[in-house]
């Protein structure tokens, strides 16, 4: 327990003198560089989650959350109905797919063509957002769905008319000539993502297996679940009920984005953490000047009987003190940055008429922010702890202290 004597030295301790200027400094710099480090790695790190949380729903809305494909023999369409997929899944959509080249008057570009039915292509997220130009119900017979980014690279629009080259041949008189069909483009949607938007188009199944000499049995099943972040423990149901196929999720497919994500966030806070640590040194210092001024009261406490137990609490709460608040002054600075963060942007944009945060680098129209609760302890945590650890030695010297020899040469 904390004594009211003891209370009440140390909150004398913590108002300097004048003639202690130096020492106020040091407890100032303490104070800043603290708070200073808490805030900014609050708001790195809650960018950083509101960053992933957005790159995801934005993958979440354009890709299927789990992918089924047929090894060798098409999928079994009685497990379709099977208990626990109805349980896990929102919808199920059969889907195939190819890889072409596109052709107008401009220039040829590689595609990813996806086929789907035209009831199937009105239940993809991104579809049923409103995020497109035209009509995707008239995803028949001949008709294309393209992204905006690829319209606006070709200068396409609603209603103009492409080709698209296959890569399956077809038998003439000369040799084995590449398919070729004319496509007309009734929709134009987007993803919100530019490298989807720019390399991936949408035609009817049938239309697109005819394209490619495919067949149903080459289809997949694009399963869509009620809790997409829960992707483990349904991939591994779903493998389960279609084991004789191979299964694989939208984490799979971006595992090595999200790992560079991650690995980012945490070097991020391994560099923004040393500026939380050095500036908890600045609290030794302050500490060892402290003492050394307050070598008379040191001796004058000892000799009325004060324990060194008493002393060693006083110095260490006065750091403990600078460390704590410090560290509160600075979750306050982070979370409330945190929250304005697109706000801020957007004012020092206008400010210095620079882009801060291009939408065509990050895929983000706004900067996002997350805050996690879990991260905000664990700062704080850690920043109070490193208080704690320098805090002890000095405190510990000042116990040490001889009375006599103190007095002696005062």
């Amino acid at each position: 327990m904390i004594s009211t004597l003891e209370k009440k030295i140390t909150f004398r301790y913590l108002k300097p003198k004048k003639k202690e200027g130096f020492l106020n400094i040091i407890s100032i710099f303490s104070f800043i560089g603290i708070s200073l480090g808490v805030a900014v790695l609050i708001i790195v790190m809650s960018v950083m989650n509101g960053f992933r949380t957005e790159l995801a729903n934005k993958i979440l809305g354009f890709n299927a959350h789990i992918i089924v494909e047929p090894y060798n023999i098409s999928l079994d369409s009685s497990k379709f109905s099977n208990k626990d997929l109805k349980i896990l899944s929102r919808d199920l959509i059969l889907t195939n797919s190819g890889e072409g080249v596109l052709i107008n008057k401009k220039a040829a570009k590689g595609l990813a063509l996806r086929g789907y039915s035209p009831e199937d292509f009105l239940k993809l997220e991104f579809i049923k957002r409103g995020n497109f130009i035209g009509n995707p119900n008239e995803l028949v017979d001949n008709n294309i769905s393209i992204g905006k980014n690829l319209s606006l690279d070709y200068d396409l629009n609603v209603g103009d008319k492409i080709s698209i080259m296959s890569t399956s041949g077809i038998e003439t008189i000369v040799g084995t000539l590449p398919k070729q069909e004319n496509y007309l483009i009734t929709s134009i949607f987007d993803s919100g993502l530019a490298d989807f938007d720019r390399n991936i188009a949408f035609l009817n199944i049938e239309n697109l297996e005819n394209l490619f000499d495919l067949d149903s049995s080459t289809r997949s099943l694009e399963v869509y679940l009620k809790k997409p972040l829960n992707i483990d423990s349904a991939k591994s149901k779903i493998q389960n009920i279609f084991n004789e196929a191979f299964v694989y999720s939208w984490a799979d497919m971006n595992s090595s984005l999200f790992s560079a994500l991650k690995v980012e966030r945490n070097v991020m806070f391994i560099i923004l953490s040393l500026i939380i640590i050095v500036a908890a040194f600045n609290i030794i210092s302050g500490l060892t000047i402290l003492v050394k001024n307050k070598t008379r009261d040191i001796a004058i406490l000892k000799s009325i009987g004060v324990q060194n137990s008493s002393i060693t609490k006083i110095f260490f709460m006065v750091g403990f003190f600078i460390g704590t608040t410090a560290t509160l002054f600075g979750i306050f600075l982070g979370v409330t940055f945190s929250i304005y963060i697109e706000n801020i942007r957007i004012f020092l944009s206008s400010i210095f008429n620079i882009s801060l945060f291009p939408e065509e680098i990050y895929f983000l129209s706004k900067m996002p922010s997350e805050i996690n609760v879990n991260s905000i302890f664990i700062i704080a945590i850690c920043s109070i702890l490193v208080t704690i650890i320098v805090s002890i030695y000095p405190a510990r010297q000042a116990a040490k202290q001889d009375p006599i020899k103190s007095l002696k040469y005062e």
